[in-house]
C-alpha cells in the first residue's frame, strides 16, 4: 500500500520529484509503514523528500495496483497536497540520496516524465483537484 501527495501551484501544474534510483519521475509520496495509516505515511513521505510539514487534504484518487512480476497487488492512495507559491518551495530540502531534483510539470511534461500508469493516475488526480471529486482506478484506468 503506497500514499502520496498531490502539490500544486497556481497554475494547476504538478510537483515532481526525480528519483536518484529510477528513471522515471514521480509525486512525493511511498509505501505505507506498519502500523501507519495512508494518510501518516502522506505526512511522513512529505517530511522526508520536501523537508516540508504537509498537512493532507481531501483523498482524489485510491488506484487498485495488480500484481507484477516483482511486486504484490496494492493500493495507492493519493491526497491534496495543496498549493505552494514561490515563498513555499523556497524551503524545499530534497534528499540527496534519494531525489535528484523537483519541478513544476504541466500535462504534457507529466506524460513525458512518468510512466504511463503513474502519468494517468496524476492526471485523474489533477481533474479530481480541478473538480472537487475522489477518482476509483484500477491500474490507473478509471473503473466506470
Amino acid at each position: 500500500m503506497g500514499a502520496a501527495v498531490l502539490i500544486t501551484d497556481a497554475a494547476g501544474r504538478a510537483l515532481l520529484v526525480e528519483p536518484a534510483y529510477k528513471d522515471c519521475w514521480e509525486i512525493v509520496g511511498g509505501c505505507v509503514d506498519a502500523d501507519e495509516s495512508p494518510r501518516q505515511a502522506a505526512v511522513r513521505e512529505a517530511k522526508e523528500e520536501l523537508g516540508k510539514s504537509i498537512v493532507p487534504g481531501r483523498l482524489l484518487v485510491a488506484d487498485w495496483v495488480p500484481p507484477r512480476p516483482d511486486r504484490t497487488e496494492g493500493v495507492m492512495f493519493v491526497y491534496d497536497g495543496g498549493t505552494l507559491d514561490g515563498h513555499g518551495t523556497a524551503d524545499i530540502h530534497l534528499p540527496p540520496d534519494e531525489l535528484r531534483s523537483w519541478a513544476w510539470c504541466d500535462q504534457e511534461q507529466i506524460w513525458d516524465r512518468m510512466s504511463e500508469r503513474l502519468a494517468r493516475r496524476i492526471t485523474a488526480a489533477l481533474r479530481a483537484k480541478a473538480e472537487g471529486t475522489m477518482v476509483d482506478l484500477e491500474d490507473g484506468f478509471h473503473t466506470h
